[in-house]
């Protein structure tokens, strides 16, 4: 009998495998509506880290590397709820899927056809969280709330150079991949829920940025009247 906590990293590669090809043979309708409900549940955990990152502007002032601690400490709820219900996420397809692809377990143009479908689920319901129940159930209309949304989104879009959004990428998915793989490979809810809270707050407290969760606040500092020409 195997009382190891966690699975083999051969036995972790199979189930991710195994969850590809079952993403690939599902209807297309059923990926868009978990990619949808993907985007809201990552946007819930994107907009607890605001909420706590913009209602703090005395210490961001005295010490804002504990308020991006703080902000990094509850952001991970989104990927941990996508997860645990199993939606589609583009960024944790694309360790499932190249490897599936890899094996020949699917072929190419269904990796392809999977991320298109998911990249525009999760766009949609990102800006479907964002409109509905961030901007016009006004959350987040009171001060300092409304004026932090508009900054982080410039932030975010302006203040970096084209490489350096690409270089935070590639950081933050190699940490999302990380955290997928963790909870792929516990045997149960607890251990998967840390397994994946500590790769997603290192990425969010430094800095790193993730498409999707973009695709909510870029958007959100859009609705919130941003400079739209410094974006």
């Amino acid at each position: 009998m195997d009382n190891r906590s966690t699975l083999k990293p051969a036995q972790v590669a199979h189930i991710m495998v195994a969850n590809a090809v079952a993403k690939h043979k599902d209807r297309y309708e059923n990926i868009f509506w978990k990619a949808f409900a993907a985007g809201v549940m990552l946007s819930f955990g994107n907009l607890l880290s605001q909420i706590m990152s913009g209602g703090s502007p005395a210490l961001n002032s005295s010490n804002p590397g504990l308020v991006k601690i703080l902000g990094g400490a509850v952001f991970p709820v989104g990927l941990i709820m996508i997860f645990l219900n199993g939606y589609e996420l583009l960024t944790s397809n694309m360790l499932y899927f190249p490897m599936a692809v890899c094996t020949r377990a699917v072929p190419l143009w269904g990796l392809a056809l999977n991320w298109l479908i998911v990249f525009f689920g999760n766009l949609v319901g990102s800006l479907f969280f964002g409109a509905i129940l961030v901007r016009y159930s006004g959350v987040m209309d009171a001060p300092p709330f409304a004026d932090f949304v508009r900054t982080f989104a410039i932030h975010k879009a302006k203040d970096p150079e084209w490489h350096q959004i690409f270089l935070r990428g590639i950081a933050c998915n190699w940490l999302v991949s990380v955290a997928v793989w963790q909870a792929a490979g516990a045997k149960d809810t607890l251990s998967r829920i840390v397994a994946i809270w500590i790769p997603i707050f290192i990425f969010v407290a430094a800095g790193y940025d993730h498409v999707i969760a973009n695709m909510f606040s870029v958007p959100l500092g859009i609705m919130f009247h941003a400079d739209a020409s410094s974006l």
